[in-house]
């Protein structure tokens, strides 16, 4: 019996030693590595930006607005009759293409087909769900959209690739 107390009093003592913490594998600081993604992604916006402008730029025969959205757009009809615009909870139906600034087609409309979209209520491109939202029933826009407001980081997992940025024209066609 006193050799077992005496086992059970050793392995207390050794089960007892003090803990050391563990350092981290990388010392860098978390808001150190935030600040730099965020000077990247500033970074990649700028240069996204300068590319969309010098399109807008060599395209002199449209005229370009800017979206306090963050996306630019040019009526390629424009509907002046006092008719209404898209209103959240709406039911839209559209056809739409996406081409890259170049005007390569990525999706054609053809291949899309008529897009029934409920007006903020459901997921969709978010620079298209804003442009939506400008229009009137028989309007067609195009719209030129960074990769923020479109695919963003992920692409589509397809055919857009990280970071792109897209054209789009869009010719709403009712609105209910």
């Amino acid at each position: 019996m006193k050799i077992n107390f005496l086992i059970f009093i050793i392995f207390l003592g050794l089960g007892c030693t003090k803990v050391e913490p563990r350092k981290p594998i990388n010392p860098r600081s978390s808001s150190t590595i935030l600040n730099e993604t965020a000077a990247e992604s500033i970074r990649l916006n700028t240069i996204e930006n300068e590319n969309i402008l010098a399109l807008i730029k060599t395209d002199s025969l449209k005229t370009y607005q800017v979206s306090p959205n963050g996306f630019w757009y040019s009526y390629v009809t424009k509907i002046d009759e006092n008719r209404q615009t898209p209103k959240t909870g709406n039911e839209v139906t559209f056809e739409y293409n996406i081409t890259d600034l170049q005007g390569t087609v990525i999706y054609s409309k053809d291949e899309l087909g008529l897009k029934k979209y409920k007006v903020d209520k459901e997921d969709f491109i978010s620079g298209l769900q804003s442009g939506i939202k400008l229009m009137k029933m028989g309007e067609t826009i195009i719209f030129v959209i960074p990769s923020y407001n479109a695919f963003g980081i992920s692409g589509d997992g397809n055919r857009i690739g990280i970071n792109q940025s897209i054209k789009s024209t869009v010719t709403l066609i009712s609105i209910k």
